[in-house]
């Protein structure tokens, strides 16, 4: 009892295992150590201290049932802390110790500072950047670590070993400037570009638009890999401010320099679709040089809701120049136009009034798209497709159409099938008009005639009682 009021160390014989522990004699007496006061560290094999003699501290007892608890853990941890503080009263930030790895995370490794644990965090293993800090440290390893900073009250040692080498942008390479083509590993892609680790702790930008001399959109993250190495050339370099600026794309010669050779207004070739958008199709002539074909340039005939209608991504399509702005390094494509346009030939074949069969292809509210002879599509309006029975023609329903309207200029043609049935009713009203009209004349030119020989044969009678009234009037004279 006066031992435990005074903590004075004891020392007793192991000297039988038993449950949860081990028996000890202490002043010939038995006390009881449990299993998780052996050491520090867990134990299993409690037999290997049965007969040992060891020093314990008493850290219990109980009067009633004259029992005894003792600690050999308790010693040890006692020892630790003398070592702790005495290792914490000559701590100092920028101070060099030596460890050893007892622990490593995903985060960090814990080092054992000789009866002290120390942080050494991901970030201050290398300049470099590492995924994990077994790249760098193994369990077990004995490393030399600086002390960056500390707390007294929790005990916390933050630990570097990167900042026991110089900072590598401090180091860099004299013949290192603007223009120097360097090697680099891709360690880290954002949307507007990726970084190349030129050496360990030393990193560049390549901005996506550096990538490529073409002018059309371009994903850093489909372009590079992590791990991956290029070569770039150095276009700025702030060693002060520790950043660098890089470029994949003046590793080679700007294609549009010699645009106006190789691919001069007017000229045909053929490119492969890289992009399609609902108003043009993006085409790549070769690396750098592309440009736009819209969607009204790639047919002379048809008319398309979409370009994906008409071709797809990847596919390979001839293209003519039309136009090259150098300045804003696009190019103008066209695709219809290594044809000669159709619609000057085929104006007199749809003359006004002319009729023709077609196939609706497509209707919506306006009216339909109708498929016409020679690849033509030609509109329909709505009341233009009602049939003579009062129903409408379907879509995919085939019937005669009449060109009502053709305007070469805009590529527009108007039919209707409407107007045919129309037209036959009206001349039929126009026929009946004519032959009524004619049977009128016929009736006027008859009773004319009739009135004609009424009238001559009266004036005959006439004549003759003329005379009779004559002869009678020489008569009476007489």
């Amino acid at each position: 009892m006066e031992v435990h009021k005074t903590g004075e160390v004891v020392t007793g014989l192991v000297t039988s295992k038993t449950k949860g522990g081990l028996i000890v004699d202490v002043f010939g007496m038995e006390t009881f150590l449990p299993g998780s006061q052996i050491d520090v560290k867990p134990v299993t094999d409690y037999d290997q201290f049965v007969g040992k003699t060891m020093e314990f501290k008493v850290v219990k007892i109980n009067e009633t049932i004259k029992n005894a608890v003792v600690s050999h853990k308790a010693l040890i941890e006692s020892d630790i802390e003398a070592q702790r503080a005495e290792i914490m009263s000559k701590l100092e930030k920028g101070q060099v110790l030596e460890g050893v790895v007892k622990n490593i995370t995903d985060f960090g490794a814990f080092m054992d500072l000789g009866g002290l644990d120390g942080l050494l965090y991901i970030t201050d293993i290398s300049w470099g950047r590492i995924s994990h800090p077994s790249e760098v440290v193994k369990m077990d390893q004995k490393i030399q670590v600086v002390v960056l900073d500390f707390d007294d009250d929790k005990k916390r040692i933050s630990l570097g070993l990167k900042q026991l080498t110089p900072h590598p942008w401090d180091v860099l390479p004299t013949d290192l400037s603007e223009g120097s083509v360097v090697k680099g590993k891709v360690v880290n892609i954002e949307d507007y570009g990726a970084f190349l680790e030129i050496q360990p702790g030393v990193e560049g930008l390549v901005h996506v638009s550096e990538i490529t001399w073409a002018n059309t959109p371009i994903n850093a993250k489909e372009f590079f890999k992590l791990g991956d190495e290029h070569e770039a050339k150095v276009v700025t370099l702030d060693k002060d401010a520790r950043k660098m600026s890089l470029s994949i794309k003046q590793m080679s010669q700007d294609p549009w320099s010699a645009i106006d050779n190789k691919f001069p207004e007017n000229s045909m070739h053929k490119g492969l679709v890289k992009n399609i958008t609902p108003y043009g199709v993006f085409v790549e002539l070769e690396s750098g040089i592309g440009g736009m074909i819209h969607i009204s340039d790639l047919s002379w005939l048809k008319r398309f809701n979409h370009p994906s209608e008409y071709v797809k991504v990847g596919e390979s399509i001839d293209i003519k120049i039309l136009n090259i702005d150098k300045e804003n390094r696009k190019l103008q494509l066209g695709h219809k136009q290594l044809e000669e346009d159709p619609w000057n030939a085929l104006e007199a074949t749809f003359a006004i009034g002319s009729i023709h069969e077609g196939t609706i292809v497509r209707k919506d509210d306006k009216g339909a798209i109708v498929q016409m002879p020679y690849g033509l599509e030609g509109f329909a309006p709505n009341r233009h497709l009602a049939k003579a029975d009062g129903k409408q023609v379907q879509a995919e329903e085939t019937a005669q159409f009449m060109v009502i309207e053709f305007d070469r200029n805009e590529k527009r043609i108007v039919v209707s099938h409407a107007r045919i049935w129309e037209q036959n009713i009206q001349e039929e009203k126009e026929v009946a008009k004519k032959e009524a009209k004619a049977e009128s004349e016929n009736t006027k030119k008859a009773v004319k005639a009739v009135q004609a020989k009424v009238e001559k044969s009266t004036l005959g009678d006439l004549g003759a009682l003329a005379e009779i009234k004559a002869k009678l009037d020489e008569n009476k004279e007489g």
